[in-house]
């Protein structure tokens, strides 16, 4: 049977969005908006936007904002292009809509802060009603305007006789809820005018109605906007900004301008070390008007040695308004700002050594981060960075005039095991286990045609260890096996050798590597005849031992070797075992630290049992 069509009898019917505004203010207020403290930031932007709107019509008009706040009420005052009644129904009384975006100024769309006409909703984050008085500047002799607006969605409008508001202009006007006092007293609303409009680039003056005269909260224009006699005038200057922002005097400020997007500001350079890839906020303004503390977006990851705060023109900001919607202007702005931290480096390097060295000092992981993908920055100061090697703390430059053969550990803990032998022996060692250390030394050619860095073989090491005549070897034979027996359960073999310096009693050549296989041997071990046990079996090789090499320069150890005690000459040899193993600086096992507290307590009693 055919379907018998019913749209004739159930014709749809367009219906309207019912929009339940507590339940819409709860949702900005919980999850848009950061804090209640947005409303004035909210109603500063409308009243600059405004402002921006009248200056199209006067562009030669001196035009301002005036804030007040008694404790019982908050104003904000424009001298902006104000509204008509029509305006009023169009504009404040449908959530969503701006008059931002109407036709007539769409072309000026970017000379406003404002993008998504919610602002004024976050008054109600403070208050229960909003008082608006508006008179337009685009019609003549029209009337003022006056429309409230409750937080249960309902609102009402009338128009005023001229005297009401004798001016163009918009008058917005909060009694503020009781628990909105931390937000909504006097010094608090001067407070937040300085902190969100300190950059406004029209004048914004606050009373309250104290007596005195109506205070400045923006008296000058950014440091970066103004012209001082010398540069370094200038440069203490934006010096004194940057500490008075952040909080810190800065190693160096570097002066940002990327007309494109008009962006203008300044990076300062943190006096300390953070750790890597720790990232700090920035300050962003835009058109003036701070959108973020916590800007992290605006540089890349590497550049976490500098703080810095600008202000922009072009970029674009998220619906909340309190962060920087990602786009191709922002990750050109980014890449921009990295560029100019670049040239500053280069700078210092060609032209300032000992702002150089202080910069290096205190940022070198940040530097060394850069280098490893910035060929440009490689080539400029990898001869100037930092490493730990067998000659102390020193540069890759100075250390290539010493060893033409540069050796590079991959781990910290190899490094320290090796240091002292490899020193006494004429072997140049860089410690490869910090971050980007290895592949850095290893780029070292690059720039040293003439130098060769190879990895460390343990092979390199023990052909600088010379073995002991075959005499001393035999005399010692009962004694290595007591001391490997003593030793078998951390795998651990145990040879006699000559090596310098002669106050090195042993040396343990191990590697994290070894200890893995090992741990992964015994585990199959563990769980032979299961599936387990059969998967481990079939992954296992001939597990590397660890190797406790003894000095036989070293008159403890001679003493140790000559003992014919059983009991005395294992306790020796696993208080050697534990001091080696401290030495490497490694995690200790349980069973090492065990170990080393029984060998002491061990020899302890020892020595007393001998003296009495």
């Amino acid at each position: 049977m055919p379907l018998r069509d019913t749209s004739a009898d159930h014709a749809a019917t367009d219906r309207t969005f019912q929009v339940d505004l507590r339940g819409l203010v709860d949702l900005l207020s919980h999850h848009l908006y950061s804090s209640p403290r947005v409303y004035l930031r909210e109603l500063l932007q409308n009243a600059v936007d405004a402002l921006t709107a009248r200056h199209a019509v006067e562009p030669h008009g001196n035009f301002g904002i005036r804030l007040y706040a008694d404790g019982k009420v908050v104003r904000v005052e424009d001298d902006g292009v104000g509204l008509t009644e029509a305006d009023v129904h169009t504009f404040l009384a449908t959530i969503g809509r701006s008059s931002k975006r109407a036709e007539r100024i769409a072309e000026q769309r970017a000379d406003f802060i404002g993008q998504f006409g919610i602002g004024l909703l976050s008054c109600f984050l403070v208050a229960d009603e909003i008082h608006v008085v508006s008179r337009s500047a685009r019609t003549p002799d029209a009337p003022a305007v006056e429309w409230r607006g409750r937080g249960d969605g309902s609102y009402t409008v009338r128009t005023l006789p001229a005297s009401a508001r004798p001016r163009p202009g918009t008058t917005v006007t909060l009694t503020p809820r009781s628990d909105a006092g931390e937000w909504t007293r006097p010094q608090q609303v001067h407070a937040l005018a300085r902190h969100f409009g300190s950059l406004l680039r029209h004048p914004v003056t606050f009373d309250d109605d104290s007596g005195g005269q109506a205070a400045p909260v923006n008296p000058e224009p950014a440091p970066w906007a103004r012209s001082f006699p010398t540069p370094g005038a200038r440069s203490r200057a934006l010096a004194a900004y940057g500490e008075e922002v952040f909080g810190f005097a800065p190693l160096d400020t570097i002066e940002l301008d990327l007309p494109a997007v008009g962006l203008r500001g300044i990076a300062c350079v943190l006096p300390e070390a953070v750790p890597a890839g720790r990232r700090h906020g920035h300050r962003v303004h835009v058109k003036g008007m701070l959108l973020s503390e916590q800007a992290e977006e605006i540089l890349p990851e590497w550049a976490f040695f500098v703080r810095c705060v600008v202000d922009a023109e072009s970029l674009r900001p998220t619906a909340s308004r309190e962060s920087l919607y990602e786009d191709a202007t922002l990750a050109a702005v980014r890449d921009a700002l990295a560029e100019r931290l670049r040239e500053w480096i280069a700078r210092a390097a060609a032209s300032d050594p000992d702002l150089l060295g202080r910069f290096l000092q205190t940022h070198h992981l940040a530097v060394k981060s850069l280098a490893v993908h910035d060929d440009e920055i490689l080539r400029m100061l990898l001869p100037w960075l930092p490493f730990e090697t067998t000659d102390g703390h020193t540069t890759l430059d100075e250390f290539a005039r010493t060893h033409r053969t540069v050796l590079v550990t991959s781990s910290v803990e190899e490094f320290r095991q090796v240091a002292a032998i490899a020193s006494a022996a004429g072997l140049g060692v860089v410690n490869g286990g910090y971050t980007y250390d290895r592949e850095l030394v290893h780029r070292m050619p690059e720039i040293r045609p003439e130098v060769s860095v190879a990895d460390l073989d343990p092979a390199t090491l023990t052909a600088h260890l010379d073995p002991v005549d075959r005499e001393t070897e035999l005399a010692a034979a009962p004694y290595l096996a007591q001391a490997r027996d003593a030793l078998a359960v951390f795998d651990c073999d145990v040879a006699l050798r000559t090596f310098q310096p002669a106050s090195a009693p042993a040396l343990l050549v191990d590697s994290r590597e070894a200890r893995h296989e090992r741990t992964r041997s015994r585990l199959a071990r563990e769980q032979e005849g299961g599936l387990w046990g059969d998967i481990l079996g079939a992954l296992r090789q001939e597990a590397p031992r660890a190797q406790l090499i003894l000095n036989q320069l070293n008159p403890l150890v001679r003493t140790a070797v000559a003992i014919d005690e059983p009991e005395l000459a294992r306790t020796s040899a696993e208080a050697l075992y534990g001091q080696a193993v401290m030495l490497s600086r490694r995690p200790l096992r349980p069973a090492e630290s065990s170990l080393i507290n029984r060998s002491f307590l061990d020899l302890l009693a020892h020595a007393l049992r001998k003296d009495s």
